[in-house]
């Protein structure tokens, strides 16, 4: 048995341990109340990415390295880049996060946490308080992870193996509920893309910016062609034409 898996067991605190505590404790701290606090998604994932990876190093300073490792590779390197990706492809606002659909409602979750948080704490206080931990040594003397391997693979092998099949269902659930089936007659091939673009009455080619061969630079002003006439496809939809005097749509060179 290792020096550090002695020192959790017997309950001892070392100087290292303390340090790194004290450095990553207000960090996690931080990352929470950001978390809750921040109005942009993304912010909140990334936030709470920092939480994580604290306690990941938490776990590890506590002779546990496999629910360590578990921590940082799969929540927070899997499940919250995923996250994180989701929320960045859906393309949530911050203006999402200021809509109260009932008054009051932010102050009463605030509430309802705090209330929430101190009646957890104090029942978890009062059901360790006194409590020796017993066996860990004997749990360990093979090694943290071959413990937990061995745990896993015999007395809990069914729950195991229940909460792989449960988790691969809902992944296999997600799939289907987001899969959108495309007819095949609204699939098009290049060559039914080719002659819709070239139909009568489209555009194919590029259209004139606003401002070429015009009298103005007004965005809101129409391109002029070659012969002459004007062309309202070099305007966008949003902006109404701008009305021309005589004189503007008079073609230059031409006046008598």
């Amino acid at each position: 048995m290792n020096t550090s898996t002695l020192l959790a067991a017997s309950g001892a605190v070392s100087g290292g341990e303390a340090v790194t505590f004290w450095i990553l404790a207000p960090l996690a701290l931080a990352g929470a109340i950001g978390m809750v606090a921040s109005r942009n998604a993304v912010h909140s994932a990334l936030w709470l990415v920092l939480t994580m990876l604290s306690l990941g190093v938490f776990y590890v300073l506590q002779a546990g390295p496999f629910i360590g490792m578990v921590q940082i590779i799969v929540y927070t390197g899997a499940i919250m880049m995923l996250f994180l990706f989701v929320l960045m492809l859906v393309g949530r606002e911050a203006s999402d996060s200021l809509i109260e659909v009932l008054r009051g409602q932010r102050i009463a979750a605030i509430g309802l946490g705090v209330g929430f948080a101190v009646l957890l704490g104090s029942g978890v206080y009062r059901a360790t308080e006194g409590t020796v931990p017993v066996g860990l040594e004997q749990a360990n003397s093979g090694g943290n992870v071959q413990g937990i391997a061995r745990l896993l693979f015999t007395d809990y092998v069914f729950a195991f193996e229940l909460t792989a099949a449960l988790l691969i269902t809902a992944t296999i659930g997600g799939m289907i509920l987001a899969h959108v089936e495309r007819r095949k007659e609204d699939k098009r091939d290049q060559v039914a893309t080719m002659k819709a673009r070239f139909a009568p009455g489209n555009y194919p080619g590029p259209r004139p910016g606003p401002g070429v061969f015009a009298t103005s630079s007004s965005v809101a002003t129409p391109a002029r062609l070659p012969d002459g006439r004007l062309s309202d496809r070099s305007t966008p939809d949003i902006l109404p034409v701008r009305e021309l005097t005589a004189e503007e749509t008079t073609l230059k060179g031409t006046e008598k």
